[in-house]
């Protein structure tokens, strides 16, 4: 009868800093990427990756400042033709062509 050597094949579950967790979310949420092709890339599982993202989401797993500047559209605002919501419809003028 032949025995294994216990430890020879065994597998170590690894500690992920935290730092280093929400650096490979960070790289999920980029434009075109996915959560699966970021864990082949880290040699871990796609659940894994999704748990770590759910932790972001609540806040308990702080994400670092994008890379890429952010910017924002400008909003204008204007006088407009439609009628506001607190007006009634009737108070226009109805054309019927």
């Amino acid at each position: 009868m032949e025995f294994l050597q216990n430890g020879t094949a065994r597998r170590r579950n690894r500690r992920w800093p935290d730092e280093v967790k929400a650096r490979i979310v960070a790289e999920t949420l980029l434009p075109g990427a996915s959560v699966s092709s970021v864990a082949r890339r880290h040699g871990i599982t796609a659940n894994h990756i999704s748990s770590w993202r759910g932790r972001a989401k609540r806040g308990d797993l702080v994400l670092p400042a994008p890379e890429t500047a952010m910017e924002f559209a400008s909003l204008v605002l204007g006088s407009s033709s439609q009628p506001s919501v607190s007006e009634p419809l009737a108070s226009y003028p109805t054309e019927i062509s």
